[in-house]
């Protein structure tokens, strides 16, 4: 079927438009060829400063099986594998199961159902926090594991504001961007509670470039917002940040979603509104930084008014300072007031420290945490 597409778009039978599909099994297993033809690069061979945190030293000895669930790229990639092993010169009486690591969103079902003892995941959603809930009737622990990428795609990838390369901005806040990409709200979401103060009104909406001060001919233009579409988990990420937990978006915003192009390969939404977003001087857009053309330009972020402004370097995004990086986290079901399980909590410990980390910088996707990241999350283990 694939060589029969390409004749027929070589022979003008086909547009390549007619020929793209947006069947969601088959963008999926374009998706799929994508994420498994990354996974054992090696993207980035920087290194970080790691002498802040701690060796690995087993608190007491432990034997059984680890049941890893959810995040997929641990197992698409050489860290889930690298791990183990290190871990096992610790524990050699442990052993993994890492069948469940097929993707983020099987993640908190696998502790709903008793079948995962930690599950890897993006920070999880509403709807995944309130299914334990509901279950259990206390949250989930959660345990920061890694920083997600600078510019590979599926690990996690830090975003960037962007706009045409004509377009005279340089630098927005935080706030800018909820009145650029939002809408008035009465709240926002942290977790399942709701809170009020995180309401806006409409009169904070920026809806031309002149309300962001341009002058001239950039006044009164309208402000064309390009992102992916809502049902995305990078939207929701991009709501925690940004929207302080609501989920009313600008009424004008161009959605974009993945799609399988004729020969099988992986067209990204992300990176397809950037190429849109090179046309339209008036434009402005969230994506990869990988995805900047010579046509548009990534702007510097403050995460409050007045600055620091920071631009996006994976300096920045490894050491914190850009607001709009992400984490990887593992969750865990431990009762209130209760001791973690022994090989639960020895293998966070684990990935927790030097050792822990040296694979996710070896692995070179995910970038390593900061030591005052590590001991905030060994507190939480005790």
């Amino acid at each position: 079927m694939k060589r029969l597409l390409l004749l027929l778009i070589a022979c003008g039978l086909l547009t390549v438009a007619h020929a793209q599909s947006r069947d969601g099994l088959q963008v999926q297993k374009a998706r799929a060829e994508h994420v498994t033809s990354r996974g054992k690069q090696v993207f980035y061979t920087q290194k970080f400063d790691l002498g802040g945190l701690p060796d690995y030293v087993p608190q007491q000895e432990i034997a059984g099986t680890i049941r890893l669930w959810g995040n997929n790229y641990i197992e698409d990639s050489n860290l889930g594998s690298d791990w183990e092993q290190e871990f096992r010169k610790f524990h050699p009486q442990v052993r993994f199961d890492r069948s469940g690591l097929k993707s983020g969103l099987v993640a908190t079902a696998g502790l709903v159902a008793g079948v995962a003892d930690i599950v890897g995941n993006r920070r999880i959603t509403f709807a995944e926090i309130e299914s334990f809930e509901r279950m259990f009737n206390y949250d989930p622990l959660e345990i920061t594991m890694a920083r997600g990428s600078y510019d590979v795609p599926g690990w996690m990838t830090t975003f960037c504001i962007v706009v045409h390369r004509d377009n005279p901005l340089t630098k927005l806040t935080l706030r800018q961007l909820d009145g650029i990409f939002g809408a008035a709200r009465d709240g926002g979401w942290e977790g399942t509670s709701w809170h009020p103060e995180a309401g806006r009104s409409a009169q904070e909406n920026i809806r031309t470039w002149g309300q962001l001060g341009l002058t001239g001919e950039w006044a009164d233009k309208p402000i064309s917002v390009y992102g992916l579409n809502l049902r995305y988990n990078n939207c929701d990420m991009f709501e925690h940040v940004v929207f302080h937990g609501g989920d009313k978006w600008n009424e004008n915003l161009r959605e974009y979603a993945n799609y399988s192009r004729a020969d099988g390969t992986l067209a990204i939404a992300a990176a397809e509104l950037i190429k849109d977003l090179g046309h339209d001087r008036y434009g402005i857009g969230w994506s990869g930084i990988q995805n900047v053309t010579p046509q548009t330009k990534a702007l510097a972020l403050a995460a409050v008014d007045g600055g620091p402004y920071v631009a996006l370097t994976i300096e920045n995004v490894q050491n914190r300072t850009y607001p709009l990086a992400f984490d990887m986290f593992f969750y865990a079901n431990r009762v209130p007031g209760q001791p973690l399980d022994p090989k639960v909590k020895e293998f966070l410990r684990f990935v927790l420290s030097r050792q822990g980390q040296e694979a996710i910088q070896r692995d070179g996707k995910y970038l390593p945490l900061t030591a005052e990241v590590v001991r905030e999350q060994l507190r939480k283990l005790d």
